[in-house]
């Protein structure tokens, strides 16, 4: 039998790991003996020749992904025991009995100990993204920890990773049913009804961090004029009008998705002239806006992926937030977020700092927000807290 993959790190790079820190960049590894393939489990050790840990193997700027700090073996158990961790906390907060909610995220990556793993689930179906070669190599075996977990509750599971693996791997990797068949399902979100396209949509279909945010909305909602822009599928939108909202805009640059957010809105509340879906570029829109309003929503994609453009992002952030302040109505609400991991909590509010002080208005904080207790994230990696977003009285 093969020796396992020893990777020692310089003198001094091994202290992130002993605060549990799951990550090993590329430079900080000294030696590495053997000739390690992607995806396959390496033990790391400091400079003087201590176990630090246990994780994927990958030839890229984060080049192990811890899965254990202890000697154990990594097999299907150490997966399965995991899922069933991961099943327990949804649990203990109440979401896999919640009556009013059956879409939620089971698995957060680092925050639920399997970097590299994302799932989510959506009523009966489990939908999983892998962004790393060794979560990707052990599917077979995620896949029978999720059905032994979850039993019958699963009747589907859809590998949605084509865009999420290196380009290297994902070239021969499809998109595909692992269980069930194809096709759209109905969820409910606080009792709020949506369709799901998790083969065409977004990330794997719906926006699920924002679920208490948009409950938050709604509380703000009765009465006002509300734009929601990068509003995707409407999630925001059904919330405001399930609050009580006089008129409600949806805009974003697809097609697709400002149909499938007035299917929700008909789910919802059937024929109803106060909403209505806009294909626009949002920075477009708010230069010409269609009406005036009391609540804006600024939900983009992701400016910044990685640091290198995090200069970029910044600046972006702050001149949509600017454009928004200053249209916004006398006692208007703005809620406004950053899905960007690279964005610290401080930056973008900088950025949205900056922004108010060009407009000159008077503008307090009223909420600071961030991602539900589904996507838990790991005290050790703070890196995990991707979703920020504050929610502003503009006066």
């Amino acid at each position: 039998m093969n020796q396992p993959v020893k990777i020692i790190l310089k003198s001094g790079k091994d202290q992130s790991v002993k605060r549990y820190h799951p990550w090993i960049f590329s430079g900080a590894i000294k030696k590495i003996y053997g000739q390690p393939t992607e995806g396959e489990i390496v033990h790391v050790y400091s400079n003087k020749d201590e176990f630090l840990g246990s994780g994927h193997y990958q030839d890229a700027s984060i080049t192990v992904r811890l899965l254990s700090f202890t000697e154990q073996e990594i097999g299907a158990s150490f997966y399965q025991d995991r899922i069933r961790d991961a099943t327990a906390a949804r649990t203990a907060t109440g979401l896999m009995e919640d009556p009013e909610t059956n879409v939620f995220r089971l698995v957060n990556a680092e925050g639920d100990g399997l970097p590299g793993l994302i799932i989510d689930f959506y009523r009966n179906a489990a939908i999983m993204q892998f962004h790393s070669i060794g979560m990707h190599r052990n599917r077979d075996r995620l896949v029978s920890g999720l059905r032994e977990v979850l039993g019958n509750r699963l009747t589907t599971i859809y590998d949605k990773s084509d865009s999420t693996l290196p380009s290297r791997y994902a070239s021969a990797h499809r998109n595909e049913y692992l269980l069930g068949d194809p096709g759209r399902v109905e969820v409910m979100e606080h009792g709020n009804r949506f369709k799901v396209d998790w083969e065409g949509g977004q990330k794997t279909g719906f926006y699920i961090d924002q679920r208490e945010n948009r409950k938050l909305l709604s509380d703000y909602a009765q009465g006002k004029r509300v734009l929601n822009l990068f509003g995707y599928t409407g999630g925001f939108s059904v919330y405001a009008r399930r609050g009580g909202a006089r008129l409600v805009h949806t805009v974003d640059s697809s097609v697709q998705a400002v149909e499938l957010a007035e299917h929700n809105m008909y789910l919802n509340f059937g024929q109803d002239s106060r909403h209505r879906g806009i294909v626009a570029d949002a920075f477009e829109y708010l230069a010409s806006p269609q009406e005036e309003y009391d609540l804006v929503i600024l939900d983009p994609p992701a400016f910044a992926k990685h640091q290198n453009v995090l200069h970029n992002a910044l600046q972006g952030y702050k001149k949509l937030n600017a454009k928004a302040l200053e249209m916004i109505r006398p006692g208007g609400i703005l809620f406004t977020f950053s899905c960007s991991q690279a964005v610290s909590r401080e930056n973008f509010r900088k950025s949205v700092f900056t922004a108010s002080a060009n407009t000159g208005r008077r503008i307090r904080i009223l909420h600071q927000l961030s991602q539900p207790a589904d996507h838990p994230v790991s005290i050790y990696h703070p890196e995990g807290e991707y979703l920020k977003g504050l929610v502003l009285l503009v006066d």
